[in-house]
């Protein structure tokens, strides 16, 4: 299998065309709602409540999510989703444009509101989107389309930031907003185009919703492998991510303003991607178990160096090679979870997996908040980062399941 294959397949590459622009909206908004709250707030718990208010609704919904990508129409879920996304944003450019002449603490508020609204839409795109993909490509295919999708949003994760602070700085707010809407709009339409047969498999009548998600939840606790991946990064990310921080660290650390914030959170996609794309051309990944500790180990170490560094230039290039690291990690995980997991459980182990790893980044989020306002920023970092390292540790005296896991 080669990527040629992989991109003749008009369906898939739809469904990475959905990926990217969806992404790439998405990606260049939070770098808007960061830096609009952080402006009207000037506080760093502001900063972490936009991943809690996010994180509520996406854990609220991610097993019945679940259980919907098992059993509906995975396009029309997805299709319903992106729908919901772009009422949010459009929500979120009436109120950051200021149309209703609301006063600082209304407009951070309905901001909350709408990110609250976007959060539902996530918890149930994600497993949908998760238990899409065996149905685009070939068994065969899998890891490497996985690897593939990943690298698609690591790309946009990389074009949307950047974009998002150099365009915030230079042309008026209301304009950003017009491109993150048709950004979400094409996203829209490429998922409009997949045809296909995305009709649930077949359960059983007597089976009720709640014994589906009881399996389910069951499924992931029962497989250490996939129990011990899932757990390494929820702890990691929960504890070692700095991303919610970074409008103050160019702010009042760097000093480099809203472009450099673009720079800054655009820099672990760049690592990420180049690092993905460089794994597509692998056939395969070695002594996956223990590449996982490693890179999750280095990925803490990356956030001690940025916490600790003052130099623009510097904290770039860190932030670079944590997002490298940090993607070895999403490619060794993804590839565990689908080659591991029967097909009629797909949807309800990626909203296991959701819970887990997706909610952590806006719980991470929330905690770095709370942690700078605390203890200081640059401290919040470094003890992250530190904290990531003990996690790294236990699991590697623990659990020797995923020490030694190989793939078949």
């Amino acid at each position: 299998m080669n990527h040629t294959n992989l991109f003749k397949n008009r369906q898939y590459t739809y469904f990475l065309g959905t990926r990217f622009f969806l992404t790439f909206g998405i990606q260049m908004q939070a770098i808007l709602v960061a830096w609009k709250i952080y402006s009207l707030s000037h506080d760093a718990l502001s900063l972490g409540l936009i991943g809690l208010t996010e994180a509520i609704p996406a854990l609220g919904v991610a097993l019945y999510a679940g259980h919907l990508a098992d059993s509906q129409n995975k396009k029309s879920i997805l299709k319903y989703c992106i729908l919901l996304l772009l009422v949010s944003s459009l929500g979120m450019q009436l109120v950051s444009t200021n149309v209703f002449e609301l006063d600082q603490s209304k407009q951070i508020q309905c901001l909350y509101l709408f990110v609250f609204i976007s959060g539902i839409a996530r918890g149930f795109y994600g497993p949908a989107s998760f238990s899409l993909i065996p149905s685009l490509v070939a068994k065969e295919q899998l890891v490497k389309a996985g690897t593939m999708q990943s690298t698609a949003w690591q790309i946009a994760a990389i074009a949307g930031p950047a974009i998002g602070g150099i365009l915030y700085s230079s042309i008026e707010l209301n304009s950003c907003y017009q491109l993150v809407l048709l950004m979400e709009g094409v996203a829209l339409v490429c998922l409009l185009y997949i045809k296909g047969n995305f009709a649930p498999i077949p359960i059983v009548e007597k089976e009720s919703m709640f014994k589906r998600l009881q399996d389910g939840l069951h499924f992931v606790f029962k497989h250490k492998v996939i129990l011990s991946a899932i757990s390494l990064d929820l702890f990691s990310v929960l504890f070692g991510g700095a991303t919610a921080l970074l409008p103050i660290f160019a702010n009042e650390i760097l000093l480099v303003g809203s472009a450099g914030l673009g720079i800054l959170k655009a820099a672990p996609s760049l690592g990420a991607a180049m690092t993905m794309i460089a794994m597509s051309f692998q056939s395969n990944i070695h002594n996956p178990g223990k590449t996982l500790l490693l890179v999750v180990a280095a990925f803490g170490l990356c956030m001690i160096g940025f916490g600790c560094s003052e130099n623009f230039y510097l904290s770039v290039f860190i932030l670079f090679l944590s997002g490298a690291f940090d993607s070895v990690s999403v490619v060794i995980r993804s590839a565990i979870i689908q080659t591991q997991t029967p097909a009629e459980m797909r949807g309800r182990v990626a909203a296991v997996n959701t819970m887990f790893i997706g909610s952590s980044n806006e719980i991470g989020a929330f905690e770095s908040g709370i942690a700078a306002k605390l203890f200081g920023t640059v401290p919040a970092v470094v003890g992250g980062g530190m904290i990531t390292l003990l996690v790294v540790g236990i699991t590697h005296v623990k659990a020797k399941a995923i020490r030694t896991f190989q793939f078949n």
